[in-house]
């Protein structure tokens, strides 16, 4: 796909072992999680308000 072959892969794991360690690994990894899970959220948000202004538009301008 990206072209990555396991040595790659291999080397990636090992520099990200040394510069965060093995018990910091599962704290990034929660948080990033953590931070995927509110952008879906948002998202959602988002697109559940979305509705409710389309239907503001479609009345058209008001006569004053």
């Amino acid at each position: 796909m990206f072209g990555v072959n396991w040595q790659e892969v291999l080397l990636i794991v090992l520099i990200v072992l040394l510069l965060f360690g093995a018990k910091r690994i599962p704290e990034v990894m929660r948080s990033l999680g953590r931070g995927v899970r509110e952008l879906k959220q948002g998202m959602k948000e988002i697109d559940k308000a979305e509705p409710a202004e389309d239907k503001k538009d479609d009345q058209g301008p008001k006569a004053d």
